[in-house]
């Protein structure tokens, strides 16, 4: 993501799909928290009065989260977007019999997919590796056709924090990726014109008995850091030492070293038959008659 021009957490492209695509083979082993929360997001669906023909899974992993998408809409094409092949081979391999993921490799900023093709983007932890989250959101209302809909989740600025806090100790280098605010999300969606944006962020705690059994899941997932502020050399011995004794300040009493992980859930819909009005400040003016778009629970 942008934290302003050359800052310190611009994101390195490059680094992130090499990483990615070493990952794939170790991806499924450390993505618990991924599973649950595109469980979660998954969820949110049945919500929506929705009936999808094209869906675009955009950041789709190794495919948990898609092939119950295959089998939640079984009469839907579902295209897997990712940035290194190898995460689409495996995501291929787990698709349910009788069915077809087509694949495409690409970013969320530059869809490798026609306007007004898609009913559904559905996308689980993966904007949070976006270099321009207005762009990526942009791409996303130019791809959804008129009513379609877009689901997401991404990680709020509190994920790591233990981590982030107990590098600080250690040394004045970024070792954390940094993550927008909910509110931030919030912005770059009425910036890119998407219908009716809406967000909610909850907190999970995961839990280590260890700083390095953290570090090697972080590793697995392709999670490392991939900032422009990283260290340019190994971490020194020292160094790792000391942030894992800076780490032991959060250990509860159960013995366990807390791993905080904010989640940033939102939808938004497709662009409207008449477009919405901006004011000269940029923000967005909507007739009444469009705000009347209902959530149906299932009955």
């Amino acid at each position: 993501m942008r934290d302003g021009e050359g800052s310190v957490f611009e994101l390195d492209r490059k680094l992130l799909r090499r990483a990615f695509e070493r990952s794939a083979t170790s991806y499924d082993r450390a993505a618990v928290v991924q599973r649950e929360i595109g469980g979660r997001l998954l969820e949110r669906l049945d919500l929506i009065k929705l009936k999808p023909s094209v869906i675009a899974d955009i950041g789709c992993g190794t495919g948990a989260i898609t092939a119950m998408l295959l089998k939640k809409y079984r009469q839907a094409r579902v295209i897997g977007l990712e940035l290194a092949p190898a995460m689409i081979a495996a995501a291929r391999k787990r698709t349910p019999w009788l069915r077809v993921l087509y694949g495409a490799v690409g970013e969320p900023e530059a869809l490798p997919l026609a306007s007004a093709s898609c009913d559904l983007i559905f996308s689980n932890l993966s904007l949070q590796w976006c270099v321009d989250l207005e762009r990526a959101f942009t791409e996303f209302r130019r791809v959804l056709k008129p009513g379609g809909a877009l689901l997401f989740s991404t990680l709020g600025p509190d994920t790591l924090i233990e981590l982030r806090r107990s590098w600080r100790a250690a040394d004045q280098n970024n070792h954390v990726n940094a993550f927008l605010d909910m509110h931030d999300v919030g912005d770059a969606l009425i910036r890119a014109r998407l219908a009716e944006p809406v967000m909610d962020v909850e907190r999970l705690t995961l839990t280590y008995r260890e700083v390095d059994a953290l570090m090697r899941d972080l590793k697995a997932l392709g999670a490392g850091n991939v900032t422009a502020g990283r260290a340019h050399n190994l971490t020194g011995k020292d160094r790792l030492r000391a942030m894992c004794a800076a780490y032991e300040q959060f250990r509860r009493a159960d013995g366990l070293l807390p791993v905080t992980c904010e989640v940033v859930y939102g939808h938004a819909w497709g662009p409207l038959q008449n477009p919405p009005r901006l004011r000269s400040d940029g923000a967005a003016i909507f007739p009444l008659t469009q705000l009347r778009r209902t959530f149906r629970p299932k009955s």
